[in-house]
């Protein structure tokens, strides 16, 4: 399985960026997706997530602002997470996940740099 990501970058607070991960590969059965983020010197965090049902969940801290879709083409899933009223607090580097039925089954994208600017 592979998963790359795209769309991170630097943006000015109150601004909006769209991250994207396409996951190739994926002989497994999708269970869930999300979006994590680590800032530096903190835990790694689920920012939003979605099953394989569309049902979805949101950190307290980005309810509101941040939306997680998915969309299907060709062989390859794609996950996007579009960011809104972004604030400096949201500076990260952000990885895309996605898990199967096993325990054993859980991929990472490569992670990619956001930077707001306040």
């Amino acid at each position: 399985v592979q998963l790359v990501e795209s769309g991170g970058g630097l943006v000015q607070a109150g601004g909006s960026l769209r991250l994207s991960c396409g996951a190739s590969g994926t002989s497994i059965i999708i269970r869930e997706m999300g979006w994590y983020r680590q800032a530096p010197g903190k835990q790694r965090e689920l920012v939003a997530g979605i099953t394989s049902s569309g049902i979805t969940n949101y950190a307290d801290s980005v309810k509101g602002r941040f939306t997680i879709t998915t969309d299907n083409a060709k062989n390859t899933v794609y996950l996007h997470l579009q960011m809104n009223n972004l604030s400096s607090e949201d500076t990260a580097v952000y990885y895309c996940n996605i898990k199967g039925w096993r325990v054993s089954q859980s991929y990472w994208g490569q992670g990619t740099q956001v930077t707001v600017s306040s």
